[in-house]
């Protein structure tokens, strides 16, 4: 191929980038201008079936905590009125065991059955 040619040829493929750019910019500005739900916003407004637990087997709440439930992970988080963490309680097996803010077991309560 000449050089001429080949110059002919980039100089109207920049040309084409050029044209078609502002096109491309406007469709995306499309898409901006109809926002679609993030997963959290489509959870909440979901038909699925929630997760359901019943945590009134766990008996020990620290004092002042909020107490936080997580039905998916069958466990309640406790946090201090700050909004630090401040540990948490799961079910295993027959028992429910209570950890402290560093993960660490603070006691054991059995389940009778």
């Amino acid at each position: 191929m000449k050089p001429s040619k080949l110059r002919h040829l980039a100089l109207a493929t920049l040309g084409m980038g050029v044209v078609m750019t502002p096109v491309l910019a406007s469709a995306q500005d499309d898409d901006d201008s109809k926002k679609k739900p993030d997963m959290h916003q489509l959870a909440r407004s979901s038909a699925l079936p929630k997760a359901e637990a019943d945590f009134s087997m766990f008996k020990y709440r620290p004092p002042g905590d909020k107490v936080i439930e997580q039905p998916d992970a069958n466990r309640i988080l406790f946090k201090r009125p700050d909004g630090t963490p401040d540990g948490y309680a799961q079910r295993r097996g027959d028992a429910v065991i209570y950890y402290d803010r560093y993960g660490k077991v603070s006691h054991v309560q059995p389940l009778g059955n």
